[in-house]
């Protein structure tokens, strides 16, 4: 028998562009300082706690997302949590309804600060296909989002992608900027408190 073999033309692993770079600061023999909100930063980035919202093809996608050939636990999403007040990301996927609306405006307070949302897919993006009086054309109209992932539906390394994207927003996130005014205008703008 002939062994199947996936990656034709397999990389050798670079253990340091995996993890990513240190934070920027001062080392010295056995000792290294930097600043407090970078290394929090670098804490959150790679430490994300999905939560699936998942309500048609597109959470077929990210199951296959989770599987063993993608796998996104190689980017620090090991563990995807169903409860919203363990969870920091809110991963939505599919159409949501008018109806559901209110439901998903419920999960999203019930998480903890800080908390990010993924709209994957056209549906949860913008209504996609369904432009009909029942379909909620966009979950921007009920929750801050911080990242899209276009697609109908997207593929698994978009939806990476879009993972991706947050830990770079995560990363770079100051730890005083969920007190900051700018913050608190946009969660008034959908009337949150």
């Amino acid at each position: 028998m002939r062994p199947v073999r996936f990656n034709i033309n397999a990389k050798t692993a670079n253990i340091a562009e995996a993890i990513g770079a240190p934070p920027p600061g001062f080392g010295g023999e056995g000792f290294f300082a930097t600043k407090m909100s970078d290394v929090v930063g670098l804490a959150r980035k790679n430490s994300l706690w999905p939560l699936p919202f998942a309500t048609s093809c597109c959470g077929i996608e990210f199951m296959a997302t989770m599987a063993s050939h993608y796998d996104l636990s190689r980017f620090g999403a090991e563990r995807v949590g169903f409860s919203p007040r363990q969870c920091d990301l809110l991963m939505v996927m599919g159409t949501i309804s008018k109806k559901m609306g209110p439901v998903l405006r419920q999960v999203y307070l019930q998480m903890a600060e800080p908390r990010w949302v993924i709209a994957v897919g056209a549906c949860a993006s913008s209504g996609g296909i369904f432009d009909t009086y029942s379909v909620l054309q966009g979950i921007d109209q009920v929750i801050p989002v911080d990242v899209y992932v276009p697609g109908c539906p997207p593929r698994p390394e978009a939806i990476i992608d879009g993972f991706m994207r947050i830990q770079d927003l995560v990363g770079q996130e100051s730890v005083r900027r969920r007190n900051g005014d700018q913050y608190k205008a946009l969660l008034n703008s959908y009337g949150i408190e």
